[in-house]
């Protein structure tokens, strides 16, 4: 059974059309690497995907449950980073994670362990009882992944997970997310950090203007696409060729 089935998702804002027929499966025990261009329909696609928003046509499957008659059970079973901090910053780490470990109807033990040994991982435990008012963005993201992993659940989704790291935190990250897949959970990673998509995903999607341009592994999208690199791969299905041109084009603007 897949961990995800995606069947001919579509999704209109008015009259513009962020998902077109969209269809793809994540398999369980993988990174998959879910890529496009700013607005491309990345983020719509997974607010779909966790129950944020309904389609206008087509159905989701997590592990075999329908997202739109099953939403319950599937938001046991989904963990979601999302791009942009939301947190209730006047809680303290401790009091928001153990509001959402309450929202799961997980046992007080069960939270009170969770959190001192995520954030303990994640250099976070002397700031445990600290209002996150004062938290750096890094610290916040850190707040969201623990929040994401506290139920323990199969599928992890994460939307560009990097944004506000420093450099050892998103390698701990990376450490995580291969300790995750080996120990039998599935993740979705969004990112424009090809090079770390690169080493991440056995398998990838590209999409642009909400429409599936390639899918497959590293090697079958390099393949598609006609190119050698990810990153001269992603530029050619996306429409941007003339890379260095623009570049050129802000310098004499400059000048």
């Amino acid at each position: 059974m897949n961990m995800l089935t995606v069947e001919n998702l579509s999704k209109c804002f008015g009259e513009i059309e962020a998902v077109k027929d969209l269809s793809f499966t994540v398999l369980p025990g993988e990174v998959f690497g879910l890529l496009g261009p700013n607005g491309a329909g990345k983020t719509t696609t997974i607010k779909i995907i966790i129950g944020m928003l309904d389609p206008n046509s087509g159905n989701v499957r997590v592990n075999g449950c329908s997202v739109a008659e099953q939403p319950l059970e599937v938001k046991k079973r989904i963990g979601y980073v999302p791009e942009n901090c939301a947190l209730y910053e006047n809680l303290t780490a401790r009091e928001y994670l153990e509001l959402v470990g309450n929202l799961h109807h997980l046992p007080p033990d069960r939270i009170a362990t969770q959190i001192e040994r995520l954030l303990t991982t994640l250099d976070l435990v002397d700031a445990i009882d600290r209002r996150m008012t004062g938290y750096s963005k890094g610290m916040k993201q850190k707040i969201l992944l623990t929040s994401a992993l506290l139920h323990n659940p199969d599928l992890i989704i994460m939307d560009e997970p990097f944004s506000g790291l420093d450099s050892n935190s998103a390698a701990v990250f990376k450490q995580l997310i291969g300790q995750l897949v080996a120990g039998g959970k599935t993740v979705i990673f969004s990112s424009h950090v090809l090079e770390v998509v690169e080493k991440l995903c056995g398998r990838l999607l590209i999409i642009h203007e909400g429409e599936k341009l390639a899918a497959g592994t590293i090697k079958e999208v390099l393949a598609q696409a006609g190119e050698n690199s990810l990153e001269k791969a992603f530029s050619k299905l996306t429409g941007v060729t003339d890379i260095a041109d623009r570049a050129a084009d802000i310098l004499d603007a400059l000048e």
